[in-house]
């Protein structure tokens, strides 16, 4: 389970930056998770929830948004997205000359912090 460790990460990001804007707490973190980025959504939740405690992040509110499995299909010469990240066929003439196109990480996208 590496989501631990992304969301460790991501919180230290996160109060570097709340710290940094004299927060006294954070309120909500948006974080964007690539399709190709092998990052399980309830396993993100649980380990953020983990790792936010004891910090300004603490019962703060997560959004996650899962990027699509979005492709360039050499052979139809436009962008496809892929039903599943382990189909690797093109759906619409099911040439295998794919680009993937989506990203293979995770991004905070947001942080809403209050410094009352």
């Amino acid at each position: 389970m590496h989501e631990i460790t992304l969301c460790q990460r991501a919180i230290e990001i996160v109060e570097q930056q709340a710290a940094a804007n004299g927060a006294k707490r954070v309120i909500a973190v948006w974080i964007k998770i690539g399709a190709f980025s092998c990052v399980e959504s309830s396993s993100l939740r649980f380990c953020f929830d983990l790792v936010c405690r004891g910090t300004l992040a603490e019962g703060c509110k997560l959004h996650i948004e899962e990027q699509q499995a979005e492709c360039w299909c050499e052979h139809c010469q436009q962008y496809v997205q892929l039903l599943s990240q382990h189909v690797r066929r093109c759906p619409q003439c099911q040439s295998d000359a794919l680009q993937i196109v989506a990203d293979d990480g995770m991004q905070i996208q947001r942080i809403e912090i209050d410094q009352e």
